[in-house]
């Protein structure tokens, strides 16, 4: 009989939200806020998955096919994924799962609990291919994105696969570096506004696609992944009204990236420099895209006037968290500013060496 845990981090994105669907790259980290899976092999042929934080016993045989998928039933969808790369379940276990991620707050609490069940089904069961962080990330985004056909990108499987901070190109051909393994001085504050993910989504990289499809029929030689700030207005005529703050955030959100590059390459980082680069981009986020709501708002406003170096939403938008750097001499005055502003949570976190075996043993 084994014993397996597996564990995975949350994740929170710096720089690059709304960029991935557009093929555009992301900078995010893995945080030390973790769904822990404890699975204990059974004799009954059946997956006995208990959700202790949410109260929910799941119960899936071990040769379930899921020909229908139901919405977001990603264990089911990642079975389905798995099987196709030689992982085939042959034994059940009993599976109990705890985190401290907060559920539906733009931490990626779902991401990280389909990374973990990955993580424990190829140490239970192995797959044909060698199993390696991208491997691993790729089959979360498969099981999350693809299988269900949701609007979302690869930026939560990598950062989380991966772990530590991540550059990600999503652009054909896909790449990923890791650019950095600590940064001092990261908070995340909870808003306890529910994020609004999958509808959000559709609607902001539709609008998006639109915009840089209607340029692309003016100017055949447009090409999004060299335009730079000054382009905007030589562009901006061409779209009509409602598709101009689409297309303007896309190449500043770029334009804000690919500058945070630079800061995460150098020796010494910045703070100060990537703090201000942080701000330009929740501007984007907040001004163009209109993904914040009031109490975010307050709470990125709160972290700068109590110190912060810089604050941005996190995430698909319409609620969840943000994420704060600041001089870490100051962080328990930022944080103490965020609570007051009406955060549900606020906390420092570190970088994250991203989903991993923790235990794999005969009992």
């Amino acid at each position: 009989m084994k014993r397996i845990i597996s564990s995975a981090p949350g994740r929170t994105c710096l720089f690059g939200d709304h960029q991935d669907y557009l093929g555009l790259p992301v900078i995010a980290c893995a945080i030390n806020r973790k769904i822990s899976l404890t699975a204990e092999q059974n004799d009954r042929e059946i997956f006995v998955l208990n959700m202790v934080d949410i109260d929910e016993v799941r119960v899936i045989a071990i040769d379930a096919a899921f020909t229908t998928l139901e919405p977001r039933d990603y264990f089911a969808s990642s079975l389905r994924v798995l099987r196709r790369y030689g992982c085939i379940p042959t034994v059940g276990y009993d599976i109990t799962i705890t985190g401290d991620i907060p559920i539906n707050s733009g931490t990626s609490s779902s991401s990280a609990l389909l990374m973990a069940w990955i993580r424990f089904l190829i140490a239970a069961f192995g797959v044909d291919d060698e199993v390696t962080p991208e491997f691993i990330s790729k089959i979360g985004y498969e099981s999350e994105v693809l299988e269900h056909r949701e609007p979302g990108g690869m930026m939560d499987h990598f950062s989380i696969g991966v772990g530590n901070i991540v550059y990600i190109n999503t652009k054909d051909p896909f790449s990923y570096k890791v650019i950095g393994a600590e940064l001092k001085g990261l908070i995340t504050g909870v808003s306890g506004v529910p994020k609004e993910t999958i509808g959000l989504l559709g609607d902001l990289k539709g609008n998006a696609l639109m915009a840089i499809d209607v340029v692309k029929q003016n100017f055949p030689d447009f090409d999004l992944y060299t335009a730079e700030i000054e382009d905007i207005d030589r562009y901006r005529n061409c779209l009509p009204d409602r598709l101009i703050p689409f297309f303007e955030a896309a190449i500043k959100n770029y334009h804000y990236t690919k500058e945070a590059l630079k800061e995460f390459e150098k020796p010494v980082l910045d703070l100060k420099k990537i703090g201000s680069l942080m701000n330009d981009h929740h501007a984007v986020l907040r001004d163009l895209l209109k993904i914040t709501v009031p109490r975010i708002d307050d709470m990125v406003n709160a972290a700068l006037k109590a110190g912060a170096y810089g604050a941005k939403i996190v995430g698909s938008g319409g609620g969840g968290s943000i994420v704060v750097i600041a001089d870490p001499k100051v962080e328990n005055l930022v944080i103490e500013a965020i609570l007051k502003a009406g955060a549900e949570e606020a906390y420092a976190v570190n970088v994250d060496a991203g989903v991993r075996i923790l235990e794999n043993i005969e009992i």
